[in-house]
């Protein structure tokens, strides 16, 4: 990997040290969450997206390598390898120019310029090439053989030749990808007597945009449609501008040969050229649009994931449902089940003894706190709780997911003995307790936050969205004496088996009072302890160090400022006034630098601090289902989803609205994420309601007053060197920059 430092550097715009320091760690086999958060001195404080990139390109890079010498070793035992062919290769940065030039030497199936080559044809293909003035009947009447039956047949066999030679010239498929680029467009239209029953792709029965500008969700749509065989695409650019292009490398002068020249370049064209690179475009596109929602989904995750908990509290979970009853669950502090019941606060004739029910169960197990499932039946219990008076808290929970997880094997090894419907009560309010620790259980794509998520890439999905549940399980650090083992295998360097281990290791000697312990478990060995060690927290322990997020490899550190204080080392953690003037470039070792030494006199100020907020309650409008809903109404909301084209608010009533992105503010926006964030409390006014399609269109910008003319906002301009600047300016210039930049 080495070898790729210094196109790596470039490519991200970091420093070649930086780079080399990542590679060497990545191969001895840390993670990105360690090395982002204990060695930021080896890695000049880069962040998990920079050592993601690093580590992308590297691979890219290799890839890229070892296709390269697949080609020239191929195209070296045809014996067919020049110098400037060589050269061609050495040029080449991408794996579409390799394979450009590969492939005139590509072994193929049998070709039309094949059989016209076997007849004897090639020498007049490069007698026309030469577009001298000649008698070309009489040139061509001299192929005439069994095979070739007129001057006609040898001139059309000519011309399959120069087609093919004309697409497999590499500098026509590079001006032709660029023009690809900047002139293509996505056409879609309605397959023949499918109208009806694609009605739902009705926006792409006559559909065009360029490639160059076409949202990744329009695209992700289109090809849907044409995947479920409702619509018929193309990617092309103007079939004119195309051929002139070409022709302008090969045409030299008007005569009869330039003639059949311009036929050839028009076949190869439309026969080869135009589909192959449609073929390449339409993957690309493909590619890109599936990024851009698994980025989308990935935010969204990590949102969803950094969900504001609502710690350790009895709780009354409740799942509910009209016709067979609320599935009603009791929760410890821990999260243990204490007590399962059902109760049917929906049949009039049951509601005083369901009451009776909920208040015993609140007295008998301390219940400090009711959490609801928001689906079916979610409002209506709520309304039976809060008419109970029993004046405690009580929260609606997104319970997308939780039916999964009742049915997973995580679920049955949890709760053997349990149904479907109490395991689904112990999530929802597990969710409440701890959004992480529970979520984590649950594949990621059913959780319901993603854009096309079963349309994209399924492996490169997975990948993104396990990184992003790392990144999130070890920014957050895990309790390792309650953590499940589904928590814990998302701890850096630990994976499922090692969890597994950890588990029945602690099963045995009852809990972990220090970190040490751990390497008392079978098969974690000192790698796998520097790895997870900072990210694993013991409340209670034999030291104190345990609960924060400082390494094990830095304790010396801390007893070193200690010492130097004049205390314990107890005695200063939680003492902002006495590490306030600690310096830290005195404590810096080569192992435990000045920057980290920074992060753990932050850390000993607030040792163990969970980043995410508390949870907080929330109350919607008196409105239950789609038919309560008018337009014009002023309601408070909850973002649920986030996509590139809008955000998704749940009012309460089942079914979630759309705010379109041009609805969510009064300035520009280009992603709703600038403004917005995943269970963000808003208040959205009803523009439109469509009760047959379950469809309700939002307003966020109409419940805010446009700001004054002498109103300030706040943006983001950029430098040169594309570091975001904070500038505050007068709304009308704001919005006259906007309008010279974007046009609008």
């Amino acid at each position: 990997m080495q070898e790729f430092v210094q196109s790596i550097a470039q490519k991200i715009n970091i420093k070649t040290v930086q780079v080399e320091a990542v590679l060497n760690l990545l191969a001895e086999g840390a993670t990105i969450p360690f090395i982002a958060r204990y060695r930021k001195d080896k890695t000049g404080a880069l962040d998990e997206v920079q050592i993601a990139q690093i580590q992308d390109e590297a691979k890219f890079l290799k890839e890229f390598t070892e296709r390269k010498a697949f080609i020239e070793k191929t195209i070296t035992e045809q014996e067919k390898m020049t110098e400037s062919l060589q050269q061609k290769l050495n040029k080449a940065s991408t794996i579409a120019e390799l394979e450009d030039i590969y492939l005139p030497f590509k072994p193929k199936r049998k070709t039309k310029a094949q059989t016209a080559r076997e007849n004897g044809l090639e020498p007049l293909a490069n007698l026309i090439l030469l577009q001298n003035d000649i008698d070309l009947n009489a040139e061509a009447s001299m192929f005439i053989n069994e095979k070739i039956v007129d001057a006609e047949a040898a001139q059309q066999g000519a011309r399959d030749i120069i087609a093919e030679l004309v697409n497999e010239d590499a500098q026509v498929r590079a001006k032709l990808r660029k023009l690809f680029e900047t002139s293509a467009a996505l056409q879609s239209k309605v397959v023949a007597d499918k109208e009806t029953a694609g009605i739902k792709y009705k926006d792409y029965f006559e559909f065009n945009e360029l490639i160059s500008k076409i949202p990744s969700h329009r695209t992700l749509a289109v090809l849907r449609g044409f995947l479920e065989g409702f619509l018929r695409i193309e990617i092309s650019p103007q079939e004119e501008d195309a051929l002139e292009m070409i022709e302008a490398l090969f045409i030299k002068d008007l005569s009869t040969c330039s003639d059949q020249i311009r036929k050839a370049i028009k076949d190869a064209y439309r026969r080869l050229l135009q589909p192959s690179l449609e073929t390449e475009f339409k993957t690309a596109l493909k590619a890109q649009a599936d990024e851009e929602a698994i980025n989308v989904f990935a935010e969204n995750l990590r949102q969803l994931l950094l969900s504001s908990p609502l710690g350790s509290k009895r709780i009354l979970a409740i799942d509910p449902g009209y016709r067979t009853g609320c599935k009603v669950v009791c929760l410890d502090e821990k999260g243990d089940l204490q007590k399962t019941d059902v109760i049917f606060p929906h049949e009039t004739n049951r509601v005083a003894a369901e009451e009776e029910k909920i208040k015993n169960l609140v007295q008998q197990y301390g219940i400090e706190v009711f959490a609801i499932g928001d689906g079916t039946a979610g409002r209506e219990t709520e309304q039976f709780i809060k008419k109970i008076n029993l004046n405690l808290p009580v929260f609606l929970v997104n319970e997308d997911g939780a039916s999964i997880y009742s049915a997973s094997e995580i679920a049955r090894e949890e709760f053997p003995t349990q149904d479907i419907t109490v395991r689904g009560a112990v999530s929802i309010g597990r969710r409440l307790m701890d959004p992480l620790a529970e979520l984590v259980k649950i594949d990621p794509k059913s959780i319901g936050v993603g854009q096309y998520q079963h349309d994209v890439n399924q492996f490169r999905l997975k990948e993104k969205l396990d990184a992003t549940v790392i990144s999130c399980v070890n920014n957050v650090g895990v309790n390792l004496n309650t953590a499940s083992k589904h928590l814990l295998s998302y701890v850096s360097g630990i994976g499922s088996t090692l969890a597994d281990n950890i588990v029945k290791y602690r099963n045995e000697i009852g809990k972990f009072s220090n970190r040490k312990q751990l390497l008392k478990v079978p098969r974690l060995g000192g790698k796998a302890f520097e790895q997870c060690a900072g990210f694993l927290r013991i409340k209670s322990g034999d030291n104190l160090l345990d609960e924060s997020a400082v390494h094990p490899e830095a304790y010396n550190v801390v007893e070193n400022i200690a010492k130097d204080l004049g205390v314990a080392v107890n005695a200063i953690i939680g003492k902002e006034d006495l590490l306030k003037s600690i310096d830290a470039k005195k404590y810096a070792t080569e192992l435990v630098g000045e920057l980290t030494v920074k992060d753990i006199i932050t850390e000993l100020k607030k040792p163990g601090l969970d980043p995410r907020s508390e949870a907080q309650q929330f109350e919607f409008a008196n409105i239950y289902s789609i038919d309560d809903v008018k337009i014009g109404m002023d309601v408070p909301g909850v973002v649920t989803n986030i996509t590139r084209f809008g955000a998704f608010v749940d009012i309460g009533v089942k079914q979630d609205g759309l705010v379109h992105i041009s609805e969510i503010s009064h300035t520009y926006i280009n992603d709703p994420n600038e403004v917005l964030k995943l269970n963000q409390k808003v208040h959205v006014k009803i523009l439109e309601v469509d009760a047959a399609r379950k469809r309700i269109a939002l307003s966020i910008k109409q419940t805010i007053e446009m700001p004054s003319k002498n109103t300030r906002l706040k943006f983001n301009t950029s430098n040169q060197q594309s570091k975001k600047i904070n500038t505050e300016v007068p709304l009308t210039d704001a919005l006259a920059a906007l309008k010279q930049k974007f046009g609008k």
